[in-house]
């Protein structure tokens, strides 16, 4: 482990240059006194965590960044003319200049924010926060891509959070025809430990570890996070400290230390929405209990609802979700205008960035932040019985459904 010990400002002023130099030159391994997670860590991943660290170092013993001889915009990320992502949209040579010297409670910087949507130019966002702190010192970025993301959410806007069951009402496709099954997730993080981005070792065990207790033991892992949560550092460490645990009936999850340090999950076959969101209330229930017998709590502001590593989760964290056969839906060249209409989303049966199969998509809520979890589930009810009620139409060459006309 890293020790800190006191040493004279001209030693540690070169210890620090080094430790910078190898985090962000190219074939440079430094790799004294940091333990090997597995064999699939990465020279880069432990250089950064070294840069990490002395960031961390230095915010502790008072010492500040020494001014920069850069001319003004010489460190501004390259974005190709095809990038479409919101970080490009909206992050200014001047905004970049006032923040990326700027360095959180848990030592993430604007760069490692910025990183995963530079490595990847196909990115539809391209930022994701290392710790609570980011959405605050980064706010100038963060805000920006907040409001256009989330349909015009301003700073001066508050989160109202709702996990009554009860208020929702209707089921979708009782008959079983179209809908294969239910599924409903949010995402959880521990106030006081970093996200995944900018999670220690230390605090993605104290995690799993305050978890342990209220859930089962059946344990096995999922698989590593795509390309864009590799750039971001969410994959350090991998697979310590990760794993899903669930019920004898799997219809109740929760992976530890994925995206989010907790995803919570409850699905079933069929499509009674209600009775998996309410299997989830009370999940979450049980297990936010003993996160606060642990001595934490779940990081959430009024602003921001629940606070994740992607911003484009911030609010609720919720995605409703139906995995549903719609093929004349689908094939239809108005599908993904119906979907934006009704408020859905829609994804490959295996998630973000995959492929359909046999007529059969992942559709769900597209909103998360301003909105409850009660109008989100409800949007997805109504939203999918919709598409349905099309499929049925296309099918028997009859007119559509009002709400797509």
């Amino acid at each position: 482990n890293f020790q800190v010990i006191m040493m004279p400002p001209t030693a540690f002023t070169a210890f620090r240059s080094l430790a910078r130099g190898a985090a962000f030159g190219a074939g440079l391994a430094i790799t004294a006194g940091i333990g090997l997670a597995s064999a699939e860590d990465t020279t880069y991943a432990r250089l950064i965590e070294i840069a990490d660290r002395v960031k961390r170092i230095e915010k502790n013993l008072g010492i500040k960044e020494a001014a920069s001889t850069e001319p003004f915009g010489a460190g501004f990320p390259h974005f190709t003319e095809k990038c479409k992502s919101l970080v490009k949209k909206h992050l200014t040579v001047e905004i970049y200049e006032q923040l990326k010297n700027k360095v959180t409670s848990n030592g993430f910087t604007l760069d490692r924010a910025i990183q995963s949507g530079v490595d990847n130019q196909d990115s539809g966002v391209g930022i994701y926060a290392g710790d609570e702190d980011s959405y605050s010192v980064f706010a100038p970025i963060f805000d920006l891509i907040i409001e256009d993301y989330h349909g015009g959410y301003k700073p001066s806007q508050k989160h109202l959070s709702d996990m009554n069951p009860s208020k929702v009402t209707g089921t979708i496709d009782p008959k079983g025809e179209y809908v294969i099954s239910t599924r409903i997730r949010v995402g959880r993080n521990i106030r006081g430990l970093g996200l995944s981005p900018g999670c220690t070792r230390a605090q993605r065990r104290e995690v799993e570890q305050a978890d342990r207790k209220q859930l089962v033991e059946d344990h096995f892992l999922f698989k590593k996070g795509d390309r864009f949560l590799e750039s971001a550092g969410a994959n350090r460490d991998w697979p310590e400290s990760r794993g899903i645990f669930h019920n004898n009936e799997k219809t109740f999850l929760v992976w530890v230390n994925e995206e989010d340090q907790l995803r919570i999950i409850s699905m079933q076959k069929g499509g009674d929405a209600g009775e998996v969101f309410e299997r989830l209330a009370r999940g979450i229930a049980a297990i936010e209990k003993e996160v606060k017998a642990a001595g934490r709590e779940f990081a959430y502001n009024d602003h921001l609802g629940y606070i994740h590593s992607c911003p484009t989760n911030c609010g609720t964290g919720m995605r409703a979700s139906v995995h549903v056969k719609i093929p004349n839906v689908a094939s239809h060249p108005k599908f993904n205008d119906w979907c934006s209409k009704l408020r859905l989303q829609s994804r490959g049966i295996h998630g973000e960035h995959s492929e359909s199969a046999g007529g059969i998509y992942d559709i769900s809520n597209k909103e998360r932040l301003g909105k409850s979890e009660v109008q989100l589930v409800q949007t997805m009810i109504d939203g999918v019985n919709t598409l349905i009620e099309a499929e049925k139409a296309l099918a028997a060459g009859k007119p559509l459904p009002k709400d797509l006309q």
